[in-house]
């Protein structure tokens, strides 16, 4: 049990720091696509990192690098397809709100996920761990909200958003425990439908946004090479999206999201020299502070855990762990995914404001 733990733990730090150093990477080279180059069509190019990203796994099926496990074929196409509408209502509530105002839908994420996981899965968040993301959210609303303007269309579409990016993300999980399967094999499974929906809506999503027409852009050498390098980055990320969410939760997962947050805040001050307040500055340390006051409370409430809780119990949990996917969720319409914290998901960075 000693070793067995230990490889969970070195696997989820593993996968929690490849998560990290991909989200930022590809900020980093969208940032330079989109500002430098001027190529804003973000629904599109997803579709691109999800197609080159299925292209990949299918190479590494065929070297049997893992193996291939079908399941329910209607929970995999409502989870690709409810995966690619979250991503499309995220770069459309942007497209429609202010940037604070979509930062605010960020952070909505995380309590409605809470109160979703609580509702439907009677998962139990102990006051240490609701006032320690509290803390988290307190430091991202203070070192990333600028403004907050409304719009009745805006806000609907935000709403919209949130709630598809947090079933999303709780389903991520849920799946992977409920069929048995590695976030590879769900992953591969998945990618056609998230790549389809997203190719099919993403040229009108993004000539609606930015009034240009994705096809007739000036293809630069540069211009595809920023484009490939960002679809060979995603393939780490889509992973290690799927990685997290599938070891930790759907919570742990946004947690590290604005983790990643603040650290593009850093590096594009001390590598773009964007500009950089007091403000920004509090804002990532109180973020910090929520952040490790979380990491504490997890891990000292998993430790308290094996001592606590009996056999029977950890069955009756289990049996207990699947009403949203068996029940409302299993129809032609069911669906989950990533989205942050994302998502998320599955890369959920804007046109407008780029984003782990």
């Amino acid at each position: 049990m000693g070793v067995a733990g230990e490889k969970f733990q070195l696997g989820t730090v593993g996968a929690l720091s490849l998560s990290v150093v991909s989200s930022v990477s590809i900020v980093i080279c969208n940032k330079a696509l989109m500002s430098s180059l001027g190529f804003n069509f973000a629904t599109t190019l997803t579709s691109w990192h999800l197609l080159v990203t299925f292209c990949s796994l299918h190479v590494a099926l065929c070297m049997k690098l893992f193996e291939h496990k079908p399941f329910d074929a209607r929970t995999v196409m409502g989870f690709g397809v409810l995966n690619g509408i979250s991503i499309g209502l995220l770069n459309l509530s942007l497209g429609f709100n202010s940037v604070g105002f979509y930062q605010m839908t960020k952070l909505a994420i995380i309590p409605c996920t809470v109160i979703l996981e609580t509702l439907f899965f009677r998962k139990k968040f102990s006051r240490n761990i609701k006032l320690s993301l509290s803390v988290l959210l307190v430091g991202v609303c203070v070192a990333t909200v600028t403004d907050l303007q409304l719009n009745a269309v805006g806000s609907i579409l935000s709403l919209l958003a949130i709630i598809t990016t947090c079933i999303a993300q709780i389903m991520t999980n849920t799946i992977q425990k409920k069929f048995k399967v590695s976030s590879t094999q769900l992953l591969y499974q998945s990618c056609p439908y998230q790549a389809l929906t997203l190719f099919l809506i993403g040229p009108f999503l993004d000539g609606f946004l930015t009034n240009k027409n994705v096809f007739a852009f000036d293809y630069t050498t540069q211009v595809l090479f920023f484009i490939v390098l960002s679809c060979l980055i995603s393939v780490s990320v889509n992973f290690s999206t799927f990685l997290v969410i599938g070891k930790t939760s759907p919570v742990t997962y946004q947690v590290l999201g604005h983790l990643k947050t603040c650290l593009v805040l850093t590096f594009g001050y001390v590598l773009l020299h964007d500009p950089f307040s007091w403000r920004n500055i509090l804002g990532i340390l109180i973020a910090v502070i929520g952040m490790v006051l979380y990491s504490y409370f997890c891990t000292r409430e998993t430790q308290q855990k094996p001592a606590e809780v009996s056999p029977q119990v950890i069955q009756v949990k289990e049996s207990e762990s699947n009403p949203l996917i068996s029940d409302s969720l299993s129809t032609a319409e069911n669906g989950g995914s990533t989205t942050d914290d994302e998502p998320l998901k599955v890369p959920m960075w804007s046109s407008k404001y780029s984003r782990a």
